[in-house]
């Protein structure tokens, strides 16, 4: 019984107990994953009509990142960007004569896995856009309706159904590539739960209630990426 009171009161919300610090963990990875999606999504957007519209230099610049990107291991590319980046910045300000600045840690994990998600969003929206019946486009501009009319009335209304089953692998990657976030020391659900597990020796407890809120954010996303894809396929065949 002292055994479990004991393991109750590491898992406490207060002192000396580290579930507030673990939930503290989970509400970063949250912030971190959603800035890093919708980032994602505006990349994959103009990525995926730059690949479908855009002229050829254009092209070659998209299938240059979008390869890049999913060829090299997201932790190559977290280390890399975060270091890189901030130190290019540092060099173009130093160039303009202005003092560095210190890169907030929660900016850049946001923009670096922005980032990378924008590549895979880029392949999985270019497949949506391009699964749109051809005949209903053909349709729109018989009407009359300018690019950006088709785009907004024909073209997105058809394509987020088609989207919606990759958007949610997506979005339940980013939820995971959060945890590589702790290698730049941004204290997120991962580096939260090694500090409790270092702190208290009690690596299995720390690292399995880890595990359930990492479950737990999974059933929610699937909950509601459930309710989302229901609502845009209202009308359509099951089977569609």
């Amino acid at each position: 019984m002292s055994s479990a009171l004991s393991l109750l009161e590491l898992l406490a919300p207060y002192p000396p107990g580290w579930g507030g610090v673990l939930l503290a963990g989970a509400l970063s990875t949250l912030a971190i994953s959603l800035g890093a999606y919708g980032i994602g999504i505006l990349i994959g957007l103009a990525g995926a009509l730059g690949k479908l519209a855009g002229g050829r230099p254009l092209v070659i610049a998209l299938d240059l990142y979008t390869t890049a990107v999913r060829a090299i291991p997201e932790l190559i590319l977290i280390v890399g960007l975060y270091y890189a980046g901030t130190d290019g910045i540092n060099r173009v300000l130093l160039a303009a004569g202005l003092p560095p600045i210190e890169i907030n840690g929660f900016v850049a994990a946001v923009a670096v896995l922005g980032i990378v998600q924008g590549a895979y969003m880029t392949e999985v929206l270019r497949g949506a856009i391009l699964a749109v019946p051809v005949g209903q486009i053909e349709a729109a501009k018989a009407f009359g309706m300018r690019p950006s009319l088709r785009f907004r009335r024909i073209v997105l209304p058809a394509l987020i159904p088609n989207a919606l089953p990759g958007l949610a692998n997506l979005w339940m990657c980013v939820t995971k590539d959060s945890a590589l976030i702790a290698v730049v020391g941004y204290q997120e659900l991962a580096l939260a739960t090694r500090l409790a597990a270092g702190n208290t020796k009690h690596y299995f407890l720390f690292f399995f209630a880890a595990a359930l809120l990492y479950l737990a954010i999974t059933l929610v996303s699937n909950v509601l990426f459930g309710a989302l894809e229901g609502h845009f396929r209202r009308g359509q065949p099951k089977n569609a």
